[in-house]
């Protein structure tokens, strides 16, 4: 039986199905795993995490006066909250994904390219140059007015080994999305975009043995992941033109709204909108990326995990805000539907964030492929029934969508 328990609960011999947080909080890179050494129970009682997730079947339960959380009632709940803020529709997109899809990825290609540049000149020591990443904010930005599912759905997709750099691009990306929801325009939906650009520009001075890790970090080690925030903020000071929105989200993307972030431990409103936006987008990519050490979560399950965690992580109305932007079932989502019929969320209606534009391609019924079908759940009389993990089909979802 699933579990949740506060940390001050925990005892050797349990089994920790999940660490309630994002893994840049801690240094375990496994998310399931027998606690069974007492350095690593002192480790996750003081890194900051609040909760865990146990499995009693696998190992202790916890004692009688502890204080649970069911997975069932937990899961309940927050499917609840997330109904509550599909309540308005999202924005309609201009132009249809498929017509975008062309456009970006073009710009996905040369964003990974203009990036990777632009950061290498960055562990040679020199500065970053503005002027030169500023033409790309402006494209990224035009794509994402267009249609923004279509460059979000390309950039989400990246490697293992590109992850650094197509992960700042993302950020960038979502950064322009989340603004435009959150009603920025002109310069300051363009300075979002930088700042996402820019955010994680700090890594470069961490050594990439530690960084791309494939195992469980130290406590040194991820101490030393810790300092990009401060590194990237001092590497930015020397940049002809910076804009202050850059250095502040740099400094100030893995802050939380409850005090515990760092480098500063700041909270509340003392958190600027964009760097309140930085944790939000910042978290999303990174949980739906493949690492070195771990996959990505599937696009709705990293929102219902979010959704978990933002009284303390995250601002309440960003965190709406974001998932008006991008959907409670995200494209790229596997859901199955109430006709039995697994399908893959395409993009977005104007609609209801419950009732996305599907491609349904297999029978649970059959157990067999079938011809592949467009829906517009919004016209519709199918449904959603529930997300999928398409590891447990064994399905390719980008040769299914085309992205």
């Amino acid at each position: 039986m699933l579990k949740k328990i506060h940390v001050r609960n925990i005892r050797t011999g349990m089994f920790i199905n999940e660490i309630c947080g994002s893994w840049m909080d801690h240094p375990f890179w496994k998310k399931a795993f027998l606690l069974s050494i007492d350095a690593d129970l002192k480790t996750l009682q003081t890194c900051g995490i609040q909760e865990v997730w146990i499995d009693t079947e696998k190992g202790l339960d916890v004692e009688s006066k502890a204080v649970v959380s069911t997975g069932e009632e937990e899961k309940k709940k927050v499917e609840a909250d997330l109904l509550k803020i599909a309540t308005e529709p999202p924005p309609e997109p201009h132009t249809p994904i498929h017509d975008e899809m062309a456009r970006a990825r073009k710009l996905q290609a040369k964003s990974k390219e203009a990036v990777t540049s632009m950061f290498n000149e960055v562990r040679m020591g020199n500065a970053i140059k503005v002027s030169e990443a500023a033409p790309l904010v402006e494209e990224i930005s035009q794509s994402i007015m267009r249609n923004p599912e279509a460059f979000l759905n390309l950039v989400r997709l990246k490697t293992k080994d590109d992850y650094t750099y197509m992960h700042s691009v993302a950020v960038c990306a979502l950064m322009i999305a989340l603004g435009k929801q959150l009603g920025l325009t002109g310069q300051d939906l363009k300075d979002a975009g930088l700042a996402g650009l820019l955010h994680d520009v700090g890594k470069m001075m961490i050594d990439d043995a530690v960084l791309n890790k494939p195992g469980k970090l130290t406590d040194e080690e991820f101490e030393l992941i810790k300092e990009h925030p401060r590194k990237g903020w001092e590497v930015l000071q020397d940049s002809p033109d910076i804009t202050a929105v850059a250095l502040d989200v740099c400094l100030h993307h893995h802050e939380r709204v409850d005090g515990t972030g760092y480098p500063d431990r700041i909270s509340g409103e003392k958190l600027t909108l964009l760097a309140r936006m930085g944790a939000v987008c910042d978290v999303y990519d990174a949980l739906t990326s493949n690492r070195c050490y771990k996959n990505g979560w599937e696009p709705a399950e990293a929102i219902r995990k979010m959704a978990e965690w933002r009284n303390g992580h995250f601002d309440e109305k960003v965190f709406q805000a974001f998932v008006k932007t991008i959907g409670i079932y995200p494209s790229g989502t596997l859901v199955r539907l109430k006709s039995g019929r697994l399908a893959i969320v395409i993009e977005q209606t104007g609609k209801s964030l419950l009732t996305p534009i599907v491609k349904a391609f297999f029978s649970t019924k059959s157990n067999e492929p079938i011809m592949p079908e467009m829906i517009d759940l919004s016209r519709s009389r199918e449904s959603i029934a529930s997300a999928e993990d398409p590891a447990q089909w064994g399905f390719d979802l980008k040769q299914i969508t085309g992205f």
